[in-house]
């Protein structure tokens, strides 16, 4: 039964992940968390900060994660299919609409409204993984500052801001 509360669980992620990279965090942290409370909310953000280190996607990480505390390795496979089979038939099904409508204005507006709400629930992600206390410190602003900088205009890649971030804080106790 845990086997397909996992597959299903995943699934429903997999069928409403829209945006891609963080757009799903919130999906993920409303089922693993809020649902079934396989994760509570701090291990949730644990695993988060985890996760931003291997390599991948998210919501694989997430999906192995949570499976295999839940079921062990059964548990890991059933919430990847789960996660896996939702994107692949939405877009072999998406891929031959899009060729057909592309150019529908309808369509165009629908994708930018989309984007727009996964626009929204990436930022509140990013402030329920901060301490608003840690806002308070220059040097943690000066962190943030700094990242934004190298990420956006200086295209240094995000594991390696990542990395280095790490590095800083275990130094910078």
């Amino acid at each position: 039964m845990v086997l397909m509360r996992l597959f299903f669980a995943f699934l429903k992620v997999g069928f409403f992940a829209i945006g891609g990279a963080y757009s799903f965090l919130p999906l993920i942290e409303k089922e693993v968390v809020e649902k079934y409370n396989w994760l509570s909310k701090e291990e949730f953000l644990d695993v988060f900060g985890m996760v931003q280190i291997f390599p991948g996607a998210i919501s694989i990480k997430y999906a192995t994660y949570t499976g295999y505390k839940i079921a062990g390795i059964m548990g890991a496979i059933a919430a990847n299919i789960g996660n896996l089979l939702a994107p692949v038939l939405l877009i072999a099904f998406g891929s031959f609409l899009y060729a057909k409508y592309k150019n529908a204005p309808s369509i165009k507006s629908a994708f930018g409204m989309v984007q727009l709400a996964v626009f929204a629930m990436i930022i509140a992600l990013a402030f329920q993984t901060v301490n608003v206390n840690q806002l308070c410190h220059f040097r943690n602003i000066l962190i943030i500052v700094l990242s934004f900088i190298l990420f956006v205009y200086a295209k240094v890649h995000p594991a390696l801001i990542i990395i280095c971030a790490g590095i800083l804080g275990a130094f910078l106790k």
